[in-house]
């Protein structure tokens, strides 16, 4: 995805259905990609911080049913999902985190911290 690009008419509509219908908490720099999927079942539990960037086909999820949790799940700023990876509902991903393409996060993840597997293997960055 490119940060540079003006986001698309239909980015631009989901986006305003996302914020101003759903409840969702999302700040207007943050960029996500069309395909997404942002979780509806608990809207106002999302919470995306300045500057992120959720890729294609990746999953943020605030609820589980087989459970029957509903959680706030936030995504701080500056951190960025890769295409097809999976954030688990009631987790905190902090600031400046990158979660690699498929990575399913289970755990909160630390500011500066990168995930990479399916459970995610968490660990400090080094940059």
């Amino acid at each position: 995805m490119n940060r540079l690009a003006a986001p698309s008419f239909r980015a631009r509509f989901q986006r305003l259905l996302q914020t101003r219908v759903w409840g969702m908490d999302i700040h207007p720099t943050a960029r996500i990609a069309a395909t997404a999927l942002i979780d509806r079942t608990w809207p106002r539990g999302i919470h995306i911080g300045e500057g992120c960037i959720i890729a294609d086909h990746a999953v943020v999820l605030t609820h589980d049913m087989t459970r029957g949790v509903y959680l706030d799940t936030h995504i701080g700023a500056r951190s960025e999902l890769g295409p097809r990876a999976i954030v688990l509902p009631g987790l905190t991903i902090g600031e400046d985190c990158v979660i690699a393409p498929g990575a399913v996060v289970t755990k909160n993840m630390a500011p500066r911290s990168y995930a990479i597997g399916n459970p995610a293997e968490i660990s400090e960055r080094a940059d």
